[in-house]
């Protein structure tokens, strides 16, 4: 997944980074040497991952940004030059599920915020990551949180799943565009992760035991699992690696086709 030598110097930007899987993904970049800003929309939780990760040996900085806020979205690089002078990673990691509904129960302000969070900000953050890699010459990594939603279709979902296919979309494209720069982009497709956002969508032990026994190794996921390989793709170990979705889910998108588990 890298080493500290090949990380140190290096800057990290990860959105949707106070809890999960983004959290999960800058303790460890820091950890490997790299100094990392951190997005989301809370500001305490932030400054407390912040505080973590420095007492930790490392660097980190907050930023308080709402996704579905294009003005906002458009912040986040230039801060991130301002405060390290450079940006080597981007794990572009924040996105919302929506509500879980049947497609003809779904409304047109639930489809744009997701659509604004998960889609838009995605685009707009690409732009801005991109022309920066490019400018400094050096190349760099990309990489993009989509979801089996990505892969499959979930009843109750239909702007969550559309969004994730979208993802893999722009990182298709972006990875194409880019290849010739240096600049690699690539998506995890995780499937149900130990998160608060889980935890929001299904609320009951209950329902993640379901979960669990829908995967074949018999568990859900934990963020830590998903940021090891955030890790390895921001790596020179992974250096003819773009255009792609590392799927890590437990072996759910290996079984034959289901019709009857909701999102995640």
């Amino acid at each position: 997944m890298g080493n500290s030598f090949e990380f140190a110097g290096k800057v990290a930007l990860i959105t949707g980074g106070n809890r999960g899987i983004g959290a999960a993904a800058a303790r460890r970049v820091a950890e490997l040497g790299a100094q990392v800003v951190v997005t989301g929309r809370r500001q305490s939780e932030g400054q407390l991952l912040v505080k973590d990760i420095k007492r930790n040996s490392g660097s980190a900085a907050f930023i308080q940004a709402d996704l579905s806020q294009p003005e906002q979205v458009k912040r986040i690089v230039p801060f991130t030059l301002e405060t390290f002078g450079r940006l080597d990673y981007a794990f572009n990691n924040a996105g919302i599920s929506g509500e879980n509904r049947l497609l003809t129960d779904q409304t047109e302000k639930t489809f744009d915020r997701v659509f604004a969070v998960n889609v838009k900000a995605l685009f707009l953050l690409l732009q801005d990551e991109v022309k920066q890699m490019m400018t400094q010459g050096q190349g760099g990594s990309i990489v993009n949180t989509a979801s089996v939603g990505g892969l499959l279709a979930f009843p109750t979902a239909g702007p969550y799943v559309a969004s994730k296919h979208a993802v893999l979309g722009l990182t298709k494209t972006a990875a194409i565009e880019c290849g010739r720069y240096g600049i690699r982009v690539n998506a995890v497709s995780p499937g149900a992760v130990r998160t608060e956002m889980l935890l929001d969508v299904f609320g009951t032990q209950e329902a993640l035991d379901e979960m669990s026994a829908v995967h074949p190794i018999g568990r859900i996921g934990r963020p830590e699992e998903i940021a090891d390989a955030v890790a390895w793709l921001f790596s020179n170990r992974s250096s003819y690696y773009t255009g792609q979705s590392l799927t890590l889910d437990g072996g759910l998108t290996a079984q034959r086709p289901y019709v009857t588990q909701p999102s995640f």
